[in-house]
C-alpha cells in the first residue's frame, strides 16, 4: 500500500517516524536545559503567526519533556486597564529570562504590529511608533546578554481554513477558537500587510525572524526543534551515576493500615 501523498507531493510524514525524531531531539533539548543552567544563559524565544498557525502545538512539543522552572511558556491574556495605562513592553519584561531560563512567549510584543494593529486596538501613531522603536528595543536585550529568538509560523489560506472548520466541528477543539479568530480570518490580506511590513522594520542582524512553513504540523514541529538546537551552541554535560538508596526500616510501622479509614478515589478504571 502506497503512503498517501500531500498536494505538494511530499509523502505523508508517519506517526512512527515523527514520535521517533521527536523523542531524538527532545532528548537534545534535555541536553540544552542542561548547558543553559550550566552556564546561566538567557533565552528567549518568540512565537508568532496567524490564528490556528501552529503556535500552541509547536511550543508543547518543545516543553513537554523539560523542566517548566527552566523552559518557562508566557501566553498573556489581553491586557487589563492598569496594563494598558503602563509602558507597553512593561507586562512582557517582567516575564523575562533570570540566568538559566529560557522564556517561550506564545505570542509577543509583537501583537502590537498584528493583531492590535489590524483589529483597531491601537492608533496608526502608536503602531507606527512601535515598528520604529522595537528594533532598538530588541538590540538593547540582545547586548545585554539575552539571546533572542523569534519564529513566525506562515500557514496557508486553505490550510488556516481547514483547521477553522475542524476546531467548529470537534468539541474537543472548540476552546480554541477565540473571538478574535473568525473576524481574523476575513482579513487574510490586513494581516498579510502586517506581517510584511513587521518583517520589514524588525528583521534585523541582531534578532533575525526565521519564517517555519505550518502547513504540515509534524514536519514544522520538527524543524522547529532543530533549527532552535541548531541556534544555541551547547554541549553535552557529564552527569553523575545515581545509585538508589535502601529504604531505612528505623522506626519502620504498617504505614497502609493507617490509611484505611481515609476517603479513597473510586478505581473505575
Amino acid at each position: 500500500m502506497k503512503k498517501k501523498t500531500k498536494s505538494d507531493g511530499q509523502k505523508k510524514l508517519s506517526n512512527k517516524k515523527y514520535l521517533k525524531e521527536l523523542r531524538k531531539l527532545q532528548g537534545e533539548l534535555c541536553r540544552l536545559q542542561e548547558w543553559v543552567k550550566h552556564k546561566g544563559l538567557r533565552i528567549i524565544i518568540v512565537f508568532e503567526g496567524r490564528d490556528a498557525a501552529g503556535k500552541g502545538g509547536t511550543i508543547k512539543a518543545i516543553t513537554e519533556r523539560v523542566s517548566p522552572r527552566v523552559f518557562r511558556v508566557v501566553a498573556l491574556p489581553a491586557p487589563s486597564d492598569r496594563e494598558k495605562s503602563q509602558m507597553y513592553m512593561q507586562r512582557y519584561m517582567q516575564h523575562f529570562p533570570a540566568a538559566g531560563e529560557v522564556v517561550v512567549f506564545d505570542r509577543s510584543w509583537y501583537n502590537r504590529l498584528g493583531v492590535e494593529y489590524v483589529m483597531g486596538f491601537c492608533t496608526p501613531e502608536q503602531h507606527d511608533r512601535f515598528l520604529k522603536t522595537c528594533p532598538e528595543l530588541e538590540r538593547y536585550l540582545v547586548k545585554g546578554g539575552i539571546q533572542l529568538i523569534k519564529v513566525w509560523l506562515e500557514v496557508s489560506d486553505k490550510e488556516q481554513k481547514r483547521r477553522f472548520e475542524a476546531r467548529m466541528e470537534d468539541p474537543l477543539r472548540q476552546w480554541k477558537l477565540s473571538p478574535m479568530d473568525l473576524p481574523s480570518r476575513s482579513k487574510w490580506f490586513e494581516y498579510s500587510r502586517a506581517r510584511d511590513m513587521m518583517l520589514k522594520a524588525t528583521d534585523t542582524k541582531w534578532a533575525p525572524w526565521y519564517i517555519l512553513r505550518s502547513d504540515d504540523k509534524k514536519r514544522a514541529r520538527l524543524n522547529c526543534i532543530r533549527h532552535i538546537l541548531n541556534l544555541i551552541p551547547y554541549k553535552k554535560l557529564p552527569r553523575e551515576k545515581v545509585k538508589l538508596p535502601k529504604r531505612s526500616m528505623k522506626g519502620a510501622y504498617d504505614d497502609q493500615a493507617s490509611l484505611k479509614s481515609r476517603k479513597f478515589v473510586l478505581e473505575k478504571y
